[in-house]
């Protein structure tokens, strides 16, 4: 019984692949969505590397925040060990994000350049 089931969906299933091989070639019609919600033509690779450089940089921001934290704990610390201590290692952390970030947008931007280049 199940040998016989596992037949019919094989054969249903590759008596519907034409179908779905032919529905390819309809146009959906998008031109009229894209019209009407003002939606832009750009190129997709531009716009995602848009939102890679958009990132990145608010993740610089975000680092250099880190670091103007952690100089705002050392000023504040009164002399405290402890405080300083974590102060140091927040501004030393900022940093060590700041270079990463940093390094991350030069080979983010080099891929992205050869990307749009090659085509």
């Amino acid at each position: 019984m199940i040998k016989i089931r596992i037949i019919l969906i094989l054969i249903l299933s590759l008596s519907l692949v034409p179908n779905f091989v032919l529905a390819a070639n309809i146009d959906p019609g998008f031109d009229v969505f894209r019209d009407t919600l003002g939606l832009g033509t750009k190129d997709l690779r531009e716009t995602i590397a848009e939102l890679i450089n958009q990132a990145i940089g608010l993740l610089g921001i975000i680092a250099v925040m880190v670091i103007l934290y952690g100089g705002f704990v050392w000023m504040i610390s009164g002399g405290n060990e402890e405080k300083v201590k974590k102060a140091k290692d927040t501004m030393i952390s900022g940093v060590i994000g700041l270079v990463i970030v940093l390094t991350s947008f030069s080979i983010a931007n080099f891929v992205i350049n050869s990307i749009l280049q090659a085509t």
